[in-house]
């Protein structure tokens, strides 16, 4: 029988992987950010055509997040975990040594499993010690949050220092690869399975759906509208048949209950209204940093370098707010915590439009919405874990995530529009931004920072029945099995 310090120890380690494997995932997600013109240039490809290194990445994850995460739920989330660590490694290679920008899509649109990553962790450390999962929760979010910031700093030195696009897109292979066998022997398999088999055909339903809804979004200026139109309403369709399906299933791919009566229906609308302002923001903040004051009026005509840095600063100031999300949360409850952050974002909005000022006082503002995002993204997926049902922390976490990132890509497709929709005339026919733009873009952010600020609120205290110890199944399990995770 081991000792209380040395199952500590091994807790510990478990948890500080996670944490670093977590990192790792961010650097991923933000390494190929300051590549892209590099991509172009490699695959001789317009910088219209780069829109789809992200769009290939968005559209599968709407596809293979749930599905993963009611694998894991059924299978185990460690062995999902490693399956989708090995994919995203293969993947990623296959992006490093594509020699055609068509296999470059494919591999980028193979990387999807890193978006089921946190799902997955999160069962994890629910399951271990749901007590304290809400700081494991949050250690984990800050790791993701700081990793996306180092990524997006490192890629073009390391670009620059091999002067190989190759070998500086090798480099998260190769971590990936790591992670493989630090899984196997610091990660412990979760004990408690949900029952049944898993709903395929809800999966292709329901990805199908959300791929369709979100892929005509965000081609509402390029496709033409009978096109767009057509997509839409064959993902309307779709939906409406996972819903009809899953209705008549007893085990489907998402319990329509849990959804809807089960306390976590109102944690995935708040999540979708966070992701809406928080991915819908990210384009105009940076273009508007860049806007040359001179010309048009507004802006502070920063370079690029400069631009990066103020967005580093947000970022870092999120990874402060996600540090503090668990102790903020302890101290007023989560829904507060919520709500609170929802209200800085809020704040900071409306700081961008009253009184940008100078450069320093926009930072300050950028500042202020990152704390704000940090503290919604560390707890709300405590309150969505909590909630969930004890065999299905998996697909409860994956519709949290998911419903995160399609809004963002709806957002972001709907707000460039909205922007282009007030431009103003300039010379040789062409049209520029205006300030209005950006203003209507940061006003609808602040509504919806302000909605899910209230929304919050309402959410129930999680029933006891979904707050059971996982472990209680497994009584005759080895003592090693029921490790917690700190």
């Amino acid at each position: 029988m081991r000792t209380t310090a040395q199952k500590s120890t091994t807790a510990a380690g478990a948890v500080g992987f996670l944490v670093v494997m977590e990192l790792g995932s961010g650097i991923l997600q933000g390494w190929l950010t300051p590549l892209f013109s590099s991509i172009g240039e490699h695959h001789g490809v317009s910088a219209a055509a780069l829109n789809w290194i992200s769009a290939a990445y968005l559209l599968a994850t709407v596809l293979v997040v749930p599905l993963l995460s009611k694998l894991g739920d059924i299978h185990g989330h460690k062995r999902i975990l490693m399956v989708s660590t090995a994919i995203v490694a293969a993947a990623s290679g296959l992006v490093a040594f594509a020699p055609n920008y068509e296999l470059f899509l494919l591999g980028r649109a193979i990387q999807a499993p890193l978006a089921v990553f946190l799902p997955l962790e999160f069962a994890i450390v629910h399951q271990r010690d749901p007590e304290r999962s809400g700081r494991s929760i949050a250690r984990l979010v800050a790791a993701l949050t700081l990793g996306a910031t180092l990524g997006g700093l490192l890629a073009g030195f390391v670009l620059d220092a091999t002067d190989s696009l190759s070998l500086t897109l090798l480099l998260p292979a190769l971590f990936m690869a790591l992670c493989i066998p630090g899984i196997a022997l610091f990660v412990k398999e979760t004990p408690l399975r949900s029952a049944g088999k898993v709903d395929y055909l809800g999966a292709v339903l329901l990805g199908g759906g959300l791929a369709a809804l979100l892929g005509s979004a965000s081609n509402l200026t390029a496709w033409p509208p009978l096109a767009t139109t057509g997509v839409m309403l064959l993902g309307a369709v779709l939906l409406a048949a996972w819903v009809v399906s899953a209705r008549r299933l007893e085990h489907p791919l998402v319990n329509l209950t849990m959804l809807l009566r089960g306390g976590i229906g109102l944690p995935i609308i708040v999540a979708f209204l966070y992701g809406a302002q928080l991915f819908g923001a990210q384009a105009p903040i940076s273009v508007y940093l860049r806007s040359d004051p001179a010309t048009l009026g507004f802006g502070f005509g920063a370079a690029a370098s400069a631009a990066g840095t103020m967005l580093s600063i947000m970022a870092l100031a999120s990874f402060l707010g996600a540090s503090l999300g668990d102790r903020v949360s302890r101290g007023i409850g989560g829904p507060r915590s919520v709500a609170l952050g929802g209200g800085l974002c809020a704040v900071a909005y409306a700081g961008m439009i009253l009184a940008p000022g100078t450069l320093v006082t926009f930072v300050i503002w950028l500042v202020i919405a990152g704390l704000g995002s940090g503290l919604v993204s560390s707890t709300l997926p405590t309150l969505v874990v909590q909630r969930a049902a004890a065999d299905s922390v998996g697909i409860a976490s994956g519709l949290y995530n998911t419903a995160r990132t399609a809004a963002g890509g709806v957002a972001g497709a709907l707000f460039a529009l909205l922007m282009s929709a007030l431009t103003t005339p300039a010379a040789e026919g062409t049209r520029a931004a205006t300030e209005v733009s950006f203003h209507a873009v940061w006003w609808i952010c602040a509504g919806l920072s302000l909605l899910f600020a209230v929304a919050v609120l309402f959410i129930r205290p999680g029933k006891a029945a979904t707050q059971q110890d996982p472990r209680a199944p497994l009584a005759a399990a080895s003592p090693d099995a029921l490790e917690p995770i700190n």
